[in-house]
Parts: C-alpha cells; sequence; structure tokens
C-alpha cells in the first residue's frame, strides 16, 4: 500500500470542509458548462464564421474530441503533478481559447478554439478525484456526490443560459463572459485550493503506458463505465432531440421557452448526493439499479402514454427529472466506487472512466440526430430506450457480493 492509500485509511485522516465541497461543485459547473454553451448556438455561430452549414456540426465535435482526448492526456497528470498547478493551468488555458472564439472572424479558428475548450475543461475531472483525496473515506461517496452535482448542474444549465444571453447581447457575449469568470475562478483555485503533490515517481510516457493495464485488469471500472456510457447515452440523446419536439407540433415552445424546460431538468442533480450517501451506506447495488429503471422509465413513459398538449408536455418535463436524477446517481456511484480502488491511480481511473462516459454521449447524440430525421420522435424514444435496457441487462450479470 502506497503512503497516499496509507493517509485514505488513517481514521484521524482530515475531512474536508464544507465551503471547500462547495467550492469545488461551483468550479466544476463553470467548467464543464464550457462545453455546452456552442450547442445552442451552432446555426448564429455557423453564420458568423462562414461554417458551411453541413459542417456546422463539427463545432460540437470538436470540443468532445477535445475534451476526450484531455481525459485521456492530461487527467492522469493528476497522478503525477501536483494537482492544483495543473487546475490553474488549464483553466487558464481554457480561458485563452473561449476569448480566440468569441473573437473568431472565420471557421479555422473557430474550431481550433472550440477543440482547445474542450482539451483545457477537463480540469473539471481533475478537481472531481481531487475531492475525493480530501474526503475521509466514509464521507467519500457523499462528498464526491456533491461536487458531481455540481457538474450536473453545469452541463443542464450551460444551454439555457447561453440562450438567453445570446437573444440579449449576440452570440460573442457567453463567451466573452464565461473567458472572465474561468480565468477569476483560476485565481481562486489558486488561492484556496491546498497542495497535492502525487505519491508517484513515474515518468509521463509509462504513467500513459498504465491506462491500457488499468482498463484490462479492473473489472469494476469496466462494469461502472458500461453503466455510464448507457446512461449518459440516453442523457444526451433526449436532450439533442427534445428541442426539436418542443419548437414543433403541437408545443411551438420558443427559445426562451425552451430553456425554462430546460431548466427544469436541473431538478435531477438532486439525486448526487443522495446516491452518494447511500452508497455510502453500502447500497450502491440498489441504488445503481433504480437509476437504470429510472432511465428506461424516462423513455417508456412518453412513448406509451399519450394525451393533450399540456399533459404530454407535463410528461416531457417529467421524464427529463427522472432521467437526469438516473444519470446523476449512476455517476456517483460509479465514481465512489472506482475512487476506492486507491488514490494513486485515482486520475488515471477517472480520466478512462469519463472518457467511456463520453462516448457514450458522443453516440447518443449522433444516433439522436439520425433517428430523429428518418424516424421521428418514437423512433428517439425506441432508441433511447434501447441504451438503459442495455445498462441494467449488463447490470443483471453483476455478481452479488
Amino acid at each position: 500500500m502506497s503512503a497516499q492509500q496509507e493517509l485514505d485509511t488513517r481514521t484521524d485522516h482530515p475531512d474536508i470542509s464544507p465551503a471547500m465541497v462547495w467550492l469545488m461543485a461551483t468550479a466544476t459547473g463553470l467548467i464543464v458548462a464550457n462545453l455546452y454553451y456552442a450547442q445552442p448556438l451552432v446555426g448564429p455561430i455557423s453564420r458568423a464564421t462562414g461554417l458551411d452549414p453541413g459542417a456546422a456540426g463539427l463545432i460540437v465535435t470538436l470540443t468532445q474530441m477535445g475534451y476526450c482526448l484531455g481525459m485521456l492526456f492530461i487527467v492522469p497528470l493528476g497522478d503525477l503533478v501536483e494537482n492544483r498547478k495543473l487546475i490553474v493551468t488549464a483553466l487558464l488555458g481554457t480561458a485563452c481559447a473561449l476569448l480566440a472564439a468569441a473573437f473568431s472572424s472565420n471557421a479555422i479558428l473557430f474550431l481550433a478554439a472550440a477543440f482547445c475548450i474542450g482539451l483545457g475543461s477537463v480540469a473539471a475531472q481533475i478537481i472531481v478525484p481531487f475531492a475525493s483525496h480530501l474526503a475521509r473515506p466514509e464521507r467519500r461517496g457523499q462528498v464526491v456526490g456533491t461536487v458531481v452535482s455540481g457538474l450536473l448542474m453545469g452541463i443542464m444549465l450551460a444551454r439555457p443560459v447561453s440562450s438567453l444571453v445570446t437573444d440579449a447581447l449576440g452570440w460573442h457575449a457567453i463567451f466573452v463572459m464565461s473567458a472572465i469568470g474561468t480565468a477569476a475562478l483560476a485565481f481562486v483555485l489558486k488561492s484556496r485550493l491546498p497542495l497535492r503533490e502525487p505519491d508517484h515517481t513515474s515518468t509521463y510516457p509509462a504513467l500513459l503506458a498504465t491506462l491500457w493495464h488499468l482498463l484490462r485488469t479492473t473489472p469494476i471500472l469496466r462494469r461502472r463505465a458500461a453503466y455510464q456510457f448507457c446512461m449518459f447515452g440516453a442523457f444526451s440523446l433526449f436532450w439533442t432531440t427534445v428541442p426539436l419536439i418542443l419548437a414543433s407540433e403541437p408545443f411551438h415552445l420558443s427559445q426562451t421557452g425552451i430553456a425554462i424546460f430546460a431548466l427544469a431538468g436541473v431538478a435531477g442533480a438532486i439525486a448526487s448526493p443522495l446516491a452518494g450517501r447511500r452508497a455510502d451506506q453500502g447500497k450502491s447495488r440498489s441504488t445503481t439499479a433504480i437509476a437504470l429503471v429510472a432511465g428506461i422509465v424516462a423513455f417508456a413513459a412518453p412513448l406509451l402514454l399519450s394525451g393533450g398538449r399540456v399533459f404530454e408536455l407535463g410528461l416531457l418535463v417529467a421524464a427529463s427529472i427522472v432521467l437526469d436524477a438516473g444519470v446523476s446517481a449512476s455517476l456517483v456511484v460509479g465514481q465512489r466506487a472506482i475512487y476506492a480502488l486507491g488514490a494513486d491511480v485515482r486520475s488515471r481511473l477517472n480520466g478512462l472512466y469519463m472518457a467511456i462516459f463520453f462516448l457514450g454521449g458522443a453516440l447518443g447524440s449522433s444516433l439522436g440526430g439520425w433517428m430523429m430525421a428518418h424516424h421521428g420522435w418514437p423512433g428517439v424514444l425506441l432508441t433511447g430506450l434501447l441504451f438503459p435496457l442495455t445498462g441494467l441487462a449488463v447490470f443483471l450479470t453483476e455478481p452479488r457480493r
């Protein structure tokens, strides 16, 4: 056992303060929101930068690609480099990329900036295992759950905030505001976060070489990543397509109406600390089952039930909350499980877990758009239903302990 692992298991391990937990939760939300500001703005950004309509999807795709690559090549550095320095450096790079996006005059510059925004935003995934390291083992699930609830709030709030700011001030404004906020956050975290020197003497190439070994030899990582691949695939499919449904017959909601709908889904983030607390109590298995069933219900209810405009709109609101709660709960239980495997590998495990997680999201988004174009809303719901059903099928093969 490494010195760091011994620290984690000592009964006198000092606990993380509530103020630090909320600072980390707020930070992860603000950082990860940078990935989603451009999603509802693809149209105006494409027109302003001269991007061909057929290639407009690259705005979102390159941001996600940058994030996934950052998961694999930057997040593992959390096991090698002093964590506070790594976080601050990534945030300052992200702030520069956001400014470049705000003042881009051509498509190539904006797309390059979008890629760099994704790359630097992985700072959020260095903060989450950092919070786990600071927490006492018996409270680790609750702490991670609270921090992850901030991350999910950032994901859910980014789209409506971006739409509302753009309506009022134009699309450039959201990137300028976020650049200023991200730079300010870097200096706040530099002054508030404690130092954490990882107990690791390896080199960076050797560290990266261990990623495949960790994935191959860690069954719980593969299993938890599979659950979250399915849940985030369903989440991305739903939130990629539901704005199109809300803007069309029979709802005809405006952009502001769609933004308000998205805000309702934020209520699902309350599941994160609750799931973390249940995991601390040894109820990870039942919490995972509840999360997967919630995902199934979120797609099955709109598919099987019908009524008037108000009824169906209310059903979609309920489905969004249930789905978001299921995704939140599954994510927290999974992160708690892999963080318990040892402090010296936490960043690498988290990088692998989140990279697989976001690959599921990319698949869900692409399938959602294709199904909507070729098979309409019923096809979208059926496809979305397959994601949590697949996750549940994998879950049923999990041996009881």
